[in-house]
């Protein structure tokens, strides 16, 4: 996973998804020390649990319908749509409707990469 740091032009071909369990799957796009890209392919019914961390999170709505919920506010999201999790805030989503996200993170998620 270390070698596609830095790398300028990403072709998704080459690159596995890593199957998370629970009809979710993850591919890291692209990544430095600052910043991150990385596919989360959604089942539906596949959950993202609630979670939190340290890291700012954007994440675009590529295609599907989800129940994103940031804090004590739940939201319906759909293909075209995006959303913002500041640091430290409790997040989630539920898939209504199989689809992707794409997430980027500040800085980038070193548990995420497998040396």
């Amino acid at each position: 996973m270390s070698d596609i740091k830095g790398r300028q032009f990403i072709d998704d071909a080459d690159i596995p998804w890593e199957d998370l369990g629970g009809g979710l799957k993850r591919k890291i796009m692209a990544y430095d020390d600052n910043l991150m890209m990385v596919k989360v392919a959604f089942e539906k019914g596949g959950i993202g649990v609630l979670h939190s961390h340290f890291h700012t999170q954007m994440s675009y709505v590529e295609s599907g319908k989800f129940e994103i919920t940031i804090g004590p506010k739940t939201g319906i999201l759909s293909g075209g749509d995006a959303y913002y999790i500041p640091p430290d805030v409790v997040h989630g989503a539920l898939c209504l409707e199989a689809g992707m996200l794409v997430d980027i993170f500040n800085p980038m998620r070193g548990d995420f990469i497998k040396f």
